[in-house]
């Protein structure tokens, strides 16, 4: 084996494919085509010496030596991201920021409190805040470009690695626009489900698993017009102009249905409840903004729930 010949772009690639179980989904994910994958791949297992991944079906999976390699590329790659943030500079200030990936049920209902609390701290840190499906922010987690997830937590399966507190519970609403056909007397809300558009969490969200079993539970497999987004801005403008039904968390609407301009439907969703905290990696060192920021999410979330 010839340490020398391992690159970072091998270490990359070998943690996407890893994660992802597909070349094509992590060609998509580093922004590369799926054959540079391969090949960089199979630089990889030259320099090594063996083989660390093998084909499983349609997908890619590690080998017993693969799953070795995983833990300690995995740290590689976390120590040299913050090796490189202990040192990089904006002038004669470190001001790289706090980077918080965050669901779109935490996004409207805990982080606006959250960010107005860690503010009147003067830290001085600076904060980014980016939002997408809870895969991805994970991903993005466990490679160091994203600091903490703020969010529900997800599958046993994707927490290796990582650390979860929990802050409160939440379940899946069938919200509505004030006034809509649902909302009068009477109705069956499975039985008239495929009357309306139906806005859905993603296949890949951590409740769409939830919302799945609810509707067979209800004698229904999915709604006959469907629209997967993760888009909370889309969604509650698509909700004000239409009959649609906007299966959501419930915390992504909570300021909507305290005004009144969206009803929660009569649905018992009581089976989607999960819970929604902090994920960290487990080697995170929180430094002392950090452990700030980490009490105002707390606070906001208790104030919030």
């Amino acid at each position: 084996m010839s340490e020398s010949r391992i690159r970072l772009r091998h270490l990359q690639a070998f943690l996407a494919v890893a994660r992802q179980g597909s070349v094509a989904r992590a060609a998509d994910l580093l922004h590369v085509s799926p054959p540079a994958v391969t090949k960089t791949l199979r630089e990889l297992e030259e320099a090594l010496g063996v083989a660390v991944v093998e084909r499983d079906g349609r997908g890619i999976r590690l080998t017993r030596i693969g799953e070795i390699f995983l833990r300690h590329a995995a740290t590689a790659i976390t120590a040299l991201k913050q090796g490189v943030d202990s040192v990089r500079q904006d002038g004669a200030v470190n001001r790289h920021p706090i980077r918080i990936g965050a669901l779109p049920t935490v996004s409207a209902r805990v982080m606006p409190l959250a960010m107005s609390l860690f503010l009147k701290e003067s830290t001085g840190a600076a904060i980014k805040i980016v939002t997408g499906e809870n895969a991805v922010l994970l991903e993005q987690l466990r490679t160091g470009a994203l600091d903490l997830v703020v969010g529900r937590l997800a599958a046993p399966e994707n927490m290796t690695g990582f650390f979860f507190e929990h802050l409160y519970s939440e379940q899946v609403l069938f919200v509505v626009r004030a006034r809509h056909p649902l909302l009068e007397p009477g109705q069956d809300v499975f039985a008239r489900l495929d009357e309306f558009p139906a806005l859905m969490p993603t296949r890949e969200s951590v409740i769409r698993p939830f919302v799945d079993r609810l509707f067979i539970t209800n004698g229904m497999t999915a709604p006959a017009t469907e629209i997967e987004t993760v888009s909370d801005s889309f969604g509650r403008a698509f909700l004000r102009q239409s009959d649609a039904v906007w299966i959501i968390s419930a915390g992504v609407v909570a300021n909507e249905l305290g005004s009144g301009a969206f009803i929660a439907l009569p649905v018992d969703t009581e089976e989607t409840k999960g819970p929604v905290g902090l994920t960290m990696r487990t080697d995170t060192a929180p430094s002392p903004a950090f452990s700030i920021l980490l009490q105002t999410i707390r606070e906001a979330a208790r104030q919030s729930s």
